[in-house]
């Protein structure tokens, strides 16, 4: 197993965990949008899936969030709609 979810050469398996980190400026627009683009593609996800730090002079916010994904269009979605906000520094 290779990465998030079962692979069989690179690919994932349906439906499977999916970890994604986010990293932004640490205020709460930022904090505002991820959480937003996160429940508009993932509708179930529960504030235990959801895990923050904090930068050592404040100034970043990064987000590591575990999602059950159920495809890879809805993965692709959700990086989209990430990197389509000015927001967002980084999707991984």
């Amino acid at each position: 197993m290779i990465g998030n979810g079962n692979t069989e050469r690179g690919k994932l398996t349906f439906p499977c965990q999916f970890t994604f980190k986010i990293i932004g400026q640490a205020n709460q627009a930022f904090e505002g949008e991820v959480l937003k683009i996160l429940h508009q593609h993932f509708p179930q996800l529960s504030e235990n899936a959801i895990r923050y730090a904090v930068s050592k002079n404040a100034n970043y916010l990064a987000y590591t969030v575990t999602v059950q994904a159920e495809s890879q269009e809805q993965l692709d979605a959700t990086y989209q709609a990430l990197s389509d906000s000015p927001l967002v520094l980084f999707a991984l």
